[in-house]
Protein backbone atom coordinates (compact mmCIF):
# COMPACT_ATOMS: atom_id res chain seq x y z
CA UNK A 1 0.00 0.00 0.00
CA UNK A 2 1.04 3.87 -0.38
CA UNK A 3 0.73 6.63 1.92
CA UNK A 4 -0.75 9.80 2.41
CA UNK A 5 1.43 12.57 2.15
CA UNK A 6 1.11 13.92 5.47
CA UNK A 7 2.82 16.93 5.14
CA UNK A 8 -0.46 18.04 2.48
CA UNK A 9 -2.59 20.88 3.61
CA UNK A 10 -5.60 19.57 5.59
CA UNK A 11 -8.65 20.69 4.46
CA UNK A 12 -10.74 22.38 7.13
CA UNK A 13 -14.51 22.23 6.81
CA UNK A 14 -16.09 26.16 7.64
CA UNK A 15 -18.30 24.82 9.77
CA UNK A 16 -19.18 22.59 12.69
CA UNK A 17 -22.11 21.55 15.00
CA UNK A 18 -22.98 19.23 17.16
CA UNK A 19 -25.41 16.45 16.30
CA UNK A 20 -28.87 16.70 18.34
CA UNK A 21 -27.82 13.68 19.99
CA UNK A 22 -24.75 14.86 20.75
CA UNK A 23 -25.56 18.27 22.27
CA UNK A 24 -27.47 16.56 24.68
CA UNK A 25 -24.93 14.69 25.77
CA UNK A 26 -22.96 18.41 25.52
CA UNK A 27 -25.03 20.02 27.46
CA UNK A 28 -25.48 17.12 30.25
CA UNK A 29 -21.57 17.50 30.73
CA UNK A 30 -21.51 20.69 30.76
CA UNK A 31 -24.68 20.60 33.93
CA UNK A 32 -21.80 18.61 36.22
CA UNK A 33 -20.37 21.61 36.59
CA UNK A 34 -21.38 24.74 38.62
CA UNK A 35 -21.84 28.34 37.11
CA UNK A 36 -18.59 29.77 36.06
CA UNK A 37 -16.44 26.69 35.77
CA UNK A 38 -18.13 25.41 32.45
CA UNK A 39 -14.36 24.93 30.83
CA UNK A 40 -14.10 21.79 33.08
CA UNK A 41 -15.91 20.21 30.39
CA UNK A 42 -13.49 20.91 27.75
CA UNK A 43 -11.85 17.61 27.91
CA UNK A 44 -15.31 15.22 27.34
CA UNK A 45 -17.27 18.05 24.83
CA UNK A 46 -13.71 17.97 22.80
CA UNK A 47 -13.73 13.71 22.77
CA UNK A 48 -17.25 13.98 21.87
CA UNK A 49 -16.72 16.61 18.92
CA UNK A 50 -13.62 14.24 17.46
CA UNK A 51 -15.83 10.72 17.77
CA UNK A 52 -18.75 12.77 15.65
CA UNK A 53 -16.03 13.87 13.26
CA UNK A 54 -14.64 10.92 11.99
CA UNK A 55 -12.14 10.78 14.86
CA UNK A 56 -10.19 13.88 14.51
CA UNK A 57 -10.85 17.39 15.91
CA UNK A 58 -10.57 20.43 12.48
CA UNK A 59 -10.67 24.03 13.97
CA UNK A 60 -14.40 25.09 13.68
CA UNK A 61 -15.23 22.12 15.96
CA UNK A 62 -12.69 23.61 18.67
CA UNK A 63 -14.09 26.85 18.12
CA UNK A 64 -17.65 25.35 18.74
CA UNK A 65 -16.66 24.36 21.69
CA UNK A 66 -14.72 27.14 22.84
CA UNK A 67 -18.15 29.32 22.14
CA UNK A 68 -20.50 26.93 23.72
CA UNK A 69 -18.09 27.07 27.15
CA UNK A 70 -17.12 30.51 26.68
CA UNK A 71 -13.52 30.03 26.71
CA UNK A 72 -10.96 31.78 24.74
CA UNK A 73 -10.48 29.78 21.74
CA UNK A 74 -6.83 30.14 22.02
CA UNK A 75 -7.24 28.10 25.29
CA UNK A 76 -9.45 25.64 23.78
CA UNK A 77 -6.75 24.85 21.12
CA UNK A 78 -4.01 24.81 23.93
CA UNK A 79 -5.86 21.93 25.36
CA UNK A 80 -6.15 19.91 22.02
CA UNK A 81 -2.76 20.26 20.88
CA UNK A 82 -1.66 19.24 25.17
CA UNK A 83 -3.19 15.91 24.76
CA UNK A 84 -2.30 13.04 22.63
CA UNK A 85 -5.60 11.67 22.01
CA UNK A 86 -6.84 14.25 19.93
CA UNK A 87 -5.94 14.29 16.54
CA UNK A 88 -5.68 17.73 15.03
CA UNK A 89 -5.23 16.08 11.00
CA UNK A 90 -7.53 12.76 9.59
CA UNK A 91 -6.45 9.57 10.34
CA UNK A 92 -7.78 6.04 9.51
CA UNK A 93 -10.55 4.22 10.24
CA UNK A 94 -8.10 1.62 11.82
CA UNK A 95 -5.98 4.28 14.27
CA UNK A 96 -2.89 2.23 15.54
CA UNK A 97 -1.18 3.58 18.72
CA UNK A 98 1.72 1.31 19.18
CA UNK A 99 3.13 1.87 22.69
CA UNK A 100 7.56 1.42 22.69
CA UNK A 101 8.05 2.79 25.62
CA UNK A 102 10.63 0.48 28.21
CA UNK A 103 8.25 -2.04 29.04
CA UNK A 104 6.65 -2.40 25.43
CA UNK A 105 10.38 -2.32 23.73
CA UNK A 106 11.44 -4.67 26.23
CA UNK A 107 9.21 -7.33 25.49
CA UNK A 108 9.30 -7.17 21.42
CA UNK A 109 7.35 -3.48 20.33
CA UNK A 110 10.19 -3.45 17.54
CA UNK A 111 8.99 -6.51 15.97
CA UNK A 112 5.05 -5.40 16.45
CA UNK A 113 6.32 -2.06 14.45
CA UNK A 114 8.35 -3.90 12.05
CA UNK A 115 4.87 -5.92 11.09
CA UNK A 116 2.80 -2.82 10.58
CA UNK A 117 5.48 -1.49 8.73
CA UNK A 118 5.81 -4.35 6.36
CA UNK A 119 2.50 -5.70 6.41
CA UNK A 120 0.75 -1.89 5.43
CA UNK A 121 3.77 -0.43 3.94
CA UNK A 122 4.03 2.68 5.35
CA UNK A 123 5.83 4.63 8.41
CA UNK A 124 4.88 5.43 12.00
CA UNK A 125 2.93 9.28 11.30
CA UNK A 126 1.60 7.93 7.89
CA UNK A 127 -1.59 6.63 6.71
CA UNK A 128 -2.25 4.30 4.15
CA UNK A 129 -3.68 5.42 0.64
CA UNK A 130 -7.01 3.72 1.16
CA UNK A 131 -7.56 5.71 4.39
CA UNK A 132 -7.93 2.49 6.58
CA UNK A 133 -5.19 2.52 9.03
CA UNK A 134 -2.51 4.82 10.26
CA UNK A 135 0.39 4.02 12.52
CA UNK A 136 1.27 6.58 15.35
CA UNK A 137 4.34 5.81 18.11
CA UNK A 138 2.70 6.77 21.61
CA UNK A 139 3.87 6.53 25.07
CA UNK A 140 3.02 4.40 27.52
CA UNK A 141 -0.67 3.04 27.49
CA UNK A 142 -1.28 1.80 30.91
CA UNK A 143 -1.18 -1.73 30.46
CA UNK A 144 2.80 -2.81 30.14
CA UNK A 145 2.12 -5.76 32.07
CA UNK A 146 0.20 -6.89 28.61
CA UNK A 147 3.11 -5.73 26.60
CA UNK A 148 3.53 -5.18 23.92
CA UNK A 149 0.37 -3.42 22.91
CA UNK A 150 -1.38 -1.44 20.36
CA UNK A 151 -4.25 0.67 20.93
CA UNK A 152 -6.94 0.58 17.48
CA UNK A 153 -9.08 3.29 18.30
CA UNK A 154 -10.89 2.20 21.98
CA UNK A 155 -9.68 -1.27 21.83
CA UNK A 156 -6.14 -2.39 23.62
CA UNK A 157 -4.69 -5.46 22.05
CA UNK A 158 -2.38 -7.09 24.08
CA UNK A 159 0.45 -9.80 24.07
CA UNK A 160 1.41 -9.35 20.82
CA UNK A 161 4.34 -10.30 18.42
CA UNK A 162 5.09 -9.67 14.56
CA UNK A 163 2.79 -12.72 13.12
CA UNK A 164 0.02 -11.97 15.68
CA UNK A 165 0.27 -8.34 14.41
CA UNK A 166 -0.49 -9.04 10.79
CA UNK A 167 -3.13 -11.50 11.78
CA UNK A 168 -5.07 -8.61 13.64
CA UNK A 169 -4.25 -6.48 10.48
CA UNK A 170 -5.30 -8.80 8.08
CA UNK A 171 -8.84 -9.21 10.17
CA UNK A 172 -9.42 -5.79 10.70
CA UNK A 173 -8.71 -5.31 6.81
CA UNK A 174 -11.50 -8.01 6.11
CA UNK A 175 -13.98 -5.91 8.36
CA UNK A 176 -14.00 -8.24 11.08
CA UNK A 177 -13.13 -6.84 14.63
CA UNK A 178 -11.40 -9.17 16.87
CA UNK A 179 -11.77 -10.01 20.41
CA UNK A 180 -9.86 -7.13 22.64
CA UNK A 181 -7.34 -8.14 25.26
CA UNK A 182 -4.73 -10.90 25.30
CA UNK A 183 -4.11 -12.45 21.40
CA UNK A 184 -2.13 -15.21 23.43
CA UNK A 185 -5.48 -15.74 25.65
CA UNK A 186 -4.23 -15.50 29.17
CA UNK A 187 -6.62 -14.50 31.81
CA UNK A 188 -6.43 -10.42 32.46
CA UNK A 189 -2.62 -10.21 33.70
CA UNK A 190 -1.86 -13.53 34.51
CA UNK A 191 1.50 -14.99 34.59
CA UNK A 192 1.78 -16.56 31.13
CA UNK A 193 3.11 -19.54 32.38
CA UNK A 194 0.07 -20.10 34.41
CA UNK A 195 0.13 -20.00 38.39
CA UNK A 196 3.01 -20.07 40.44
CA UNK A 197 1.43 -19.97 43.67
CA UNK A 198 -1.58 -20.82 45.35
CA UNK A 199 -2.67 -23.96 43.20
CA UNK A 200 -4.24 -25.52 45.71
CA UNK A 201 -7.65 -24.13 46.11
CA UNK A 202 -9.07 -26.60 48.22
CA UNK A 203 -9.35 -24.10 50.95
CA UNK A 204 -11.69 -22.14 49.34
CA UNK A 205 -15.15 -21.46 50.66
CA UNK A 206 -13.60 -21.52 53.95
CA UNK A 207 -12.68 -24.79 53.62
CA UNK A 208 -8.95 -26.15 54.54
Amino acid sequence: MSAHDNSAPVTQPASFAFTPENLKKAQAHIAKYPPGRQASAVLPLLDLAQRQHDNWLPRAAMDTVADMLGMARIRVYEVATFYTMFNLKPVGTHFFQICTTTPCWLRGSDEVVAACKKKLGIGIGETTADGKFTLREVECLGACVNAPIIQVNDDFYEDLDGRSTEALIDALARGQTPPMGSVTKRQTSAPEGGATTLKDLSFAGGKR
